[in-house]
């Protein structure tokens, strides 16, 4: 056959192929679905995948399974959805380190804004600054008179070197002028813990990183976001307080393959909509876990973690953080 008959058989048959691409991709879900989960069950993380899993499995009419996958700050369960195949049996539900891992883990396997695509921000959360109810600060202006006065004294925890408590108290320090000393601890458990028994003087995470201990055995100082949390409508901001230009946030979303067709991302991305539209979900996760609900399209995910990750990098690189 010449290569000009090829060419004009080629044309004929496009037509044809498209309704078979179609077809494959109506017929979406073809089995079972995965959320990696790139941490350990029982935390924040696993909870709001878990809350939507039997929501997802009833709109999608297939399994949806919560895959544990943890290691390197996310980073290794989130190489398994960079590397699926683009068909949309694999998804990935990830957290503020997604934001901040490429710029303190070299060579991760993948590229996060190449390799991946961003399918919905979830939910987000300030961090809040606290202290033991023993310690006498009622607010962050009078924590930051005393670190003035002793500078590199006083204490506060997160849940680990580049952590985004770590990385945005790196921020306000340099902004407010004072300087404190970081402890990182390997969870939220043992920072809570240790700030409850007054071991450290602040502990600092998101709501549901200091286990609801919030007002009750920690007091806070403080909250990171640029406006304040529905959840914590009494505390007020970093910047309120005097430090201008702070807006940090924890969050927790779901990605995909890239290369996943666009009208599957849409129809998935619609199944999440309805699962953090239900009410119990809602309840929980603005209640116990004390999150914000955003439930955002594609497009706002995508610019949200833009800025996310160009904001954490250039901390990264001008403090010359490390990871532990």
């Amino acid at each position: 056959m010449t290569i000009s008959r090829r060419i004009a058989l080629a044309a004929a048959l496009a037509p044809l192929a498209l309704p078979q691409v179609a077809r494959g991709q109506s017929r979406w879900p073809n089995g079972p679905i995965r959320l990696v989960v790139p941490f350990p069950a029982g935390g924040s993380l696993d909870t709001t995948a878990r809350l939507a899993q039997p929501y997802l499995q009833a709109e999608l009419g297939v399994p949806v399974v919560v895959d544990n996958r943890p290691g390197a700050s996310g980073a290794l369960g989130t190489q398994l959805v960079a590397r699926a195949a683009p068909d949309g049996q694999t998804w990935g539900v990830v957290f503020d380190t997604h934001a901040s891992n490429p710029a303190l883990i070299p060579n991760m396997g993948f590229d996060t804004r190449r390799d991946l695509v961003p399918v919905m921000l979830v939910s987000t959360s300030p961090m809040v600054i606290t202290c033991g109810m023993q310690r006498p600060w009622r607010d962050l202006r009078e924590m930051i008179a005393e670190a003035r006065r002793r500078p590199e004294t006083l204490t506060y925890g997160t849940v680990g070197n580049g952590s985004l408590s770590h990385l945005n108290m790196t921020q306000i320090q340099r902004r407010g002028d004072f300087r404190i000393v970081h402890v990182p601890f390997r969870g939220g458990s043992a920072m809570t813990t240790s700030a409850v028994a007054g071991q450290t003087d602040m502990a600092m995470a998101s709501n549901a990183g200091l286990l609801g201990q919030v007002g009750v055995t920690l007091r806070p100082l403080a909250q990171t976001s640029a406006t304040r949390s529905p959840a914590l409508p009494d505390v007020p901001t970093v910047q309120e307080q005097g430090i201008p230009g702070i807006d940090a946030r924890a969050f927790w979303a779901v990605v995909g393959t890239a290369g996943v067709p666009e009208e599957i991302v849409r129809r998935f991305h619609a199944a999440l909509r309805n699962a953090y539209a239900e009410p119990a979900v809602v309840a929980r996760m603005t209640g116990p876990m004390g999150v914000d609900v955003v439930a955002s399209s594609p497009e706002e995910f995508g610019t949200f973690l833009t800025q996310q990750m160009d904001t954490w990098a250039q901390v990264i690189r001008d403090y010359d953080i490390k990871a532990d």
